[in-house]
């Protein structure tokens, strides 16, 4: 059973509303779509999105990487040499993580099909999911009429994007707050926008409040590890680190030496499904709890996503509302308010016509 080759297809999918954060502003994604095709006629399905201001990739570096270093790294290879294959896209090209991470998803879809079973059977469990919704950022009566709309669709969990100033940032979570049941809880998402001094007099304040507030995700720069860590040691809620995590290195060092409280990963950041794996146990080892997050991405990736948090028994929040705001139906997974429900038929349960040879 040998990869015979390798295919990706760039399309556009429009949302159903505009998804806005600290970091950038959209109304559509690019999908890129690659087929994994094995001598057997069996074919694994992944999907990366590209978001430039994260991990610095375009459409065209991600078909690129799949289609040049990760197509040749990969071609001949026989996939009950798992390991080693994916050790191969790894080290097919530097950095392109998003590209690594579609390849990952495939030749992991590939290998259950292969198997016969479900990618949770062959990661090896299958507990509940319960998502998450995202509310944009915006001006606070905005922000506050979606998150009411949100609670109203059965979304017990909030997790609400702020960053662009920290006064402001306080009133959207009042604002949020006087219409949303008490029982709901709050996830803010700074995206890097808060300076580790601002951030701790804003946080400090909100735990005053008593607004039902998890944790805080990222407050400060992507590169401010010690700012991270002066957040960290200053406030009582919870500090997770997102855009400073991009590997099993960057999770020993964040959980090691306390730079935070919680990690949140993200496939695309990280270059699938097996580096994902090993941050989590990283992290697990060292008593820090993850989150399974997502870009703006297709549910090809997002189920994936879905299938590895099931698996892990050191992932225990879950971020992945992003099909949901796609103009398309989900494929792999599907949703019962914020319940995410998978599926038994091998791989991803992914068949998209899109995806077709």
């Amino acid at each position: 059973m040998y990869v015979q080759s390798i295919k990706a297809v760039k399309r556009k999918i429009p949302l159903l509303a505009p998804f806005k954060t600290a970091l950038r502003s959209v109304t559509e994604i690019e999908s890129i779509d690659v087929s994994i095709i094995l001598d057997n006629g069996i074919i694994g399905r992944g999907s990366a999105s590209p978001t430039m201001v994260i991990t610095g990739e375009s459409a065209e570096s991600i078909m690129a990487a799949v289609c040049g270093p990760i197509k040749d790294a990969l071609t001949g290879i026989n996939i009950m040499d798992f390991q080693d294959a994916l050790g191969r896209i790894q080290a097919a090209c530097i950095g392109n993580s998003s590209a690594k991470a579609a390849a990952d998803i495939a030749l992991f879809d590939a290998r259950s099909k292969q198997l016969n079973v479900p990618l949770w059977g062959l990661l090896g469990g299958r507990k509940s999911i319960t998502t998450c919704m995202t509310i944009s950022v915006d001006h606070p009566e905005k922000m506050a009429e979606d998150s009411s709309h949100a609670a109203g669709r059965g979304f017990n969990v909030l997790k609400v994007k702020v960053g662009s100033d920290p006064e402001l940032d306080f009133e959207r979570i009042e604002a949020i707050r006087s219409v949303i049941p008490i029982e709901t809880r709050l996830r803010l998402d700074a995206n890097q926008g808060w300076k580790p001094k601002q951030a701790v007099s804003l946080i400090r304040r909100m735990e005053t409040m008593g607004w039902g507030i998890e944790f805080i995700e990222q407050p400060v720069k992507a590169s401010d590890w010690e700012g991270l860590k002066y957040v960290t040691e200053r406030v009582e809620l919870p500090i997770m680190a997102d855009e400073s995590l991009f590997s099993a290195r960057d999770a020993l060092k964040l959980t090691a030496g306390k730079y935070v409280d919680l990690l949140n990963i993200k496939l695309m950041k990280c270059g699938g499904i097996n580096e994902a794996w090993k941050i989590a146990s990283l992290a697990e080892v060292n008593g820090i709890p993850c989150m399974i997050g997502s870009m703006m991405e297709s549910s090809v990736s997002v189920s994936a996503a879905a299938h590895f948090a099931a698996a892990h028994p050191n992932v225990h929040y879950f971020d992945l509302d992003a099909p949901l705001w796609l103009n398309e139906q989900p494929e792999g997974m599907q949703y019962e308010g914020s319940k995410v429900e998978l599926f038994h038929s091998p791989g991803l349960g992914v068949h998209t016509a899109s995806l077709s040879q």
